[in-house]
């Protein structure tokens, strides 16, 4: 999971309790911009403005407090984001907002859990004042989550919350020869694309949901939440189900073979496999280089459940070290193909190990943990990453493969760009991430919230025609 927050030695402060907020004069150390398009459309009036000076961008590194306030003030697309999270095309605020529960990180690492809001202008005077570095999102209560101090623990519970992924660059570490840890590039994005492609598929395919939105995390991996309303009410049995029949790369990291697939895969695993095979050779041989030097192609060899097998491949590579590595490759095709047919029990042990080889390498590596319970907290869209200062923005999965990790927009970015619009001379009004790289992923994020939308119209019109036959 992309979290960078020990919250063991965070301080965390529930709603209700006195925790170490900016006071109101503190606003005044955050200098603004032109902001009157944002003002006028997103309902942000009000508020100071000063002219934009080489100050402002001057202090605008990635973990600055000043980048928060500017965001969430011109850039933050608070009205889709209702509308999202509102789950009803009226304006008027639902339970599905009104009982969400919302965590802030502050930027002096306070962590204050079970925020909620009654309306859209409560939730942005309070992104204002309190500037939280991040936003969680946690599920839809019974209840207010405000309210929680005042019923009993069993009282407070549940009762939806999006589906949602987490699949990070991390897990791929033993596999990676390009990156580790935190760092990303465009040639390790690619296991992103490879994940994002395999449970895009399965869940539209197999589990017949619609509503996918595909979210940066902002430095090394990506989300996914699922808005149908029938992935959103399931129960922990239910997401943990699904997660079981995603689930194909099983044990930890020290684990030689972690992948024993049967000979005829299911449908959903034999998709998966063409999008393997699709992207595995230019993955693995020119991305990744995995069979580059002994370090790298022992851990493939110990994927071979037969000790003959690895020696001869071995002897062949270490004979051709040079040798391309889609060549080596072969090498281990035929070596395999070769002892499986002396004897059925060989077949039946190697037949399929070059294939189970590529799902290990590549298949979507996912944290059970954020799918399976209702209640965890998972970064918000659009919300800025402390170390990258990048926005965590949608990436639209017909264009997934030519995302690139280090192009999301930083705010000092936007507010350049911003700048630069403004100072071109006289423009329509429009809100201010319509000026700015930002508004091609809200438009992507906005298509997400329409097709939520219409779905949930529909069903009330038919709901109603059918009241009216009675």
């Amino acid at each position: 999971m992309d979290m960078d927050i020990d919250r063991d030695s965070t301080p965390t402060v529930e709603a209700g309790q006195t925790g170490v907020k900016p006071k109101d004069d503190d606003l005044d150390l955050f200098p603004d911009i032109d902001a009157r398009g944002l003002m006028d459309t997103e309902g942000f009036g009000g508020l100071r403005t000063v002219p934009m000076g080489t100050d402002i961008l001057e202090d605008l590194t990635a973990d600055s407090p000043r980048q928060y306030m500017l965001f969430y003030r011109h850039f933050f697309p608070a009205k889709a984001y209702f509308q999202w999270l509102n789950y009803d095309p009226s304006p008027i605020p639902s339970k599905s907002f009104m009982n969400r529960e919302f965590s802030f990180h502050l930027v002096d690492e306070t962590f204050m859990r079970f925020q909620s809001f009654r309306t859209l202008d409560e939730f942005k005077k309070e992104l204002i004042r309190m500037c939280p570095s991040r936003i969680d999102l946690g599920a839809v209560y019974n209840i207010r989550p405000k309210d929680k101090a005042g019923v009993r623990a069993n009282a407070f519970v549940a009762v939806s919350k999006e589906m949602v992924f987490d699949i990070d660059m991390t897990d791929y570490d033993e596999i990676r020869t390009c990156c580790s840890g935190g760092d990303v590039c465009v040639n390790c994005w690619e296991f992103m694309t490879i994940a994002m492609k395999i449970i895009d598929a399965a869940l539209r395919d197999d589990f017949g949901f619609k509503h996918l939105l595909w979210v940066y995390s902002g430095r090394r991996g990506v989300h996914c939440w699922v808005g149908d309303e029938r992935a959103r009410v399931m129960t922990n049995d239910q997401r943990k189900a699904i997660v079981s029949y995603l689930e194909v790369v099983k044990g930890g990291a020290q684990q030689a073979r972690r992948v024993k697939l049967q000979h005829t895969l299911h449908p959903s695993l034999s998709r998966a496999y063409d999008i393997l095979q699709e992207h595995f050779r230019n993955l693995a041989f020119t991305s990744q280089d995995i069979l580059r030097t002994p370090q790298h192609w022992e851990k493939v060899l110990a994927m071979i459940p037969d000790e003959d097998v690895q020696a001869r491949v071995r002897k062949a590579w270490e004979d051709a070290p040079t040798r391309a590595p889609s060549l080596k490759w072969d090498v281990l095709e035929t070596v395999v193909d070769k002892v499986a047919s002396s004897s059925p029990k060989k077949a039946k042990e190697l037949r399929d190990i070059p294939r189970d080889i590529m799902f290990q390498l590549a298949y979507p590596r996912l944290d059970e943990k954020v799918s399976t319970d209702i209640r965890h907290l998972l970064k918000s869209p659009f919300c800025i990453h402390p170390k990258t200062g990048r926005v965590c923005v949608p990436i639209p999965i017909e264009s997934c493969e030519s995302f690139d990790p280090t192009s999301p927009p930083t705010v000092r970015t936007l507010v350049e760009e911003l700048h630069k619009y403004d100072a071109a001379g006289d423009k329509p009004k429009v809100p201010d991430w319509q000026k700015t790289s930002l508004k091609e992923h809200v438009e992507v994020f906005e298509r997400f919230v329409k097709g939520i939308q219409k779905d949930i119209a529909d069903k009330k019109r038919k709901e109603a025609a059918k009241s009216m036959d009675f």
